[in-house]
């Protein structure tokens, strides 16, 4: 066969990744911090782009950004969707956890009635002498909670001056975590710094002899094994119990006392002291400012019996195109390079409103049908939530499930029974013994936590019984499936639910 050029017409489709493209699917996966964060850079960056509620003269001089969100918060999310509403403990931590909310309970009566007084006394305050207030101004009063990071800083300054103590000592710290612990081995510590793994075990074990007593450890055993030896504990019996410590979790009694061959007395001495202890030693230090979640989507019972869902206009930024200041920049005319960059901006600033715009719409479409498919849950409770996934809804709405996707990631609806993220809507089917609808994941799981919060010391329910009576309530489940559930829920087995309930709390 022989070998000729040719040419030949091929007719192909293919997606092509604009910038623009890209900046809309990324502004879409965003949550409403990571959003606010971006357009504050895009208002740094771009002439052209005004902060909303900063134009002076909007309807003049700038196009507002998404007229859409404000369509979308306004008329449209006014109107009320048409729906009807007649459709372990096992883990060690948590054995040591001696939480009491006694120091919180309500006040005595007569407590009550010296607060009333004081409320009273306040209220009656005479106008004609003046109030001495503290002079002072707010900052000055002001103290800052001191992290773990820090204190342990500052130890470790006071503890030395070995430069390379100092530095490794430095780095180690930055591994511990709030609860106080060391995250990575002295090994690969040693190899990421180049260092003597002795050098690195000579800081570490330097570290550990600071306050709080327990910080530094590789896990729960070392940190309790530093208390114990801080306070003069440490003794063989104590030794084989902190390393048998997983019979604690399962009110093993029998085979602690095997492990250290002592008597029940002496095991329950030994938990009493144990449970003294501080498994997270590091949470007595202030650590990283938690981001209270605001939600995006707001749900709220509508007067003829729907619900109304609107959008919450303060996460959702509203940005100004400046379109006066880019009529006089092109008038002035200038080098070629200029207008470049001042029509690339105008029009990166058009397309970011028209993408903000894109991205509050599409996240209302998808919440109303959210709200539509979970009517019964918002009614009635999580018993009631139905499976649901993504094709359901992108089906619904004419959209694609990767855009419903991106939209349900990291956005947040608060409803009359709570903030949930939209996620959480979507779970999975299990299929009903009697052929009618299928249940959902999650409303199984609920009703899983429910039968075992209600049994009782004699009658603990073991997984072959709660499949048993699951089955006669209509959810065809597995043995396995509600195995898996039960330990997602950190819900021992029913021999060690047995064990508690026989010996109490150990």
């Amino acid at each position: 066969m022989a070998l000729a050029p040719k040419l030949e017409f091929r007719q192909s489709q293919q997606l092509v990744m604009t910038p623009q493209l890209q900046q809309a699917i990324k502004l879409l996966q965003m949550s409403n911090l990571e959003l606010s964060e971006y357009v504050e850079g895009q208002l740094e960056e771009n002439p052209f782009l005004e902060r909303g509620a900063e134009a002076p003269e909007a309807d003049e001089s700038a196009s507002p950004a998404g007229e859409g969100t404000g369509a979308a918060n306004g008329a449209e999310s006014e109107a009320p969707l048409d729906l009807s509403r007649d459709d372990t403990v096992g883990t060690a931590h948590e054995a040591l956890d001696t939480g009491d909310d006694e120091a919180f309970s309500g006040r005595t009566s007569d407590e009550a009635v010296a607060g009333e007084f004081r409320v009273n006394e306040w209220s009656s305050v005479g106008s004609g002498k003046a109030v001495d207030l503290d002079d002072r101004e707010f900052g000055a009063t002001y103290v800052k909670e001191i992290s773990l990071r820090e204190h342990l800083t500052n130890q470790l300054h006071v503890a030395t001056r070995d430069s390379q103590q100092l530095f490794i000592g430095a780095y180690v710290i930055d591994l511990i975590d709030d609860a106080g612990y060391l995250l990575e081995s002295t090994e690969a510590v040693a190899e990421r710094l180049g260092a003597d793994i002795s050098d690195v075990d000579e800081a570490l074990s330097l570290i550990q002899t600071f306050d709080p007593c327990g910080v530094g450890a590789r896990n729960l055993k070392e940190c309790l094994k530093l208390q114990l030896i801080e306070g003069d504990r440490f003794d063989p019996a104590m030794e084989a119990f902190i390393e048998n410590i997983e019979l604690l979790a399962k009110s093993d009694l029998k085979g602690l006392m095997r492990a250290t061959s002592a008597s029940e007395e002496d095991v329950r001495d030994m938990i009493a002291e144990v449970r003294a202890l501080t498994p997270k030693p590091g949470y007595a230090y202030g650590g990283e400012t938690i981001q209270v979640v605001a939600p995006d989507v707001f749900v709220r019972p509508a007067p003829d019996g729907g619900w109304i869902v609107e959008l919450n206009n303060e996460t959702m930024p509203r940005v100004l195109v400046n379109q006066h200041y880019y009529a006089e920049i092109s008038r002035a005319g200038g080098k070629e390079s200029d207008k470049v960059f001042v029509n690339d901006q105008f029009a990166n600033a058009n397309w970011l409103a028209k993408s903000l715009d894109q991205r509050a719409r599409t996240i209302l479409k998808v919440a109303q049908e959210i709200v539509r498919q979970q009517d019964s849950f918002l009614v009635y409770g999580v018993k009631h939530l139905r499976p649901l996934n993504l094709r359901t809804v992108a089906d619904a709405i004419s959209m694609h499930e990767s855009t419903v996707s991106r939209v349900t990631s990291n956005k947040y609806m608060a409803t009359p029974r709570g903030l949930f993220e939209l996620k959480y809507f979507f779970t999975a089917a299990i299929a009903s013994s009697e052929g009618g609808e299928a249940h959902s994941a999650e409303a199984v799981r609920h009703r899983i936590r429910e039968l075992i919060a209600e049994e009782t010391p004699d009658a603990v329910l073991s997984d072959d019984k709660i499949v048993e009576i699951l089955r006669n309530e209509g959810v065809e489940i597995a043995r396995r499936t509600v195995a898996k559930y039960r330990e997602t829920l950190d819900i021992p087995s029913s021999v060690q639910r047995r064990r508690q309930a026989a010996r109490g709390a150990i």
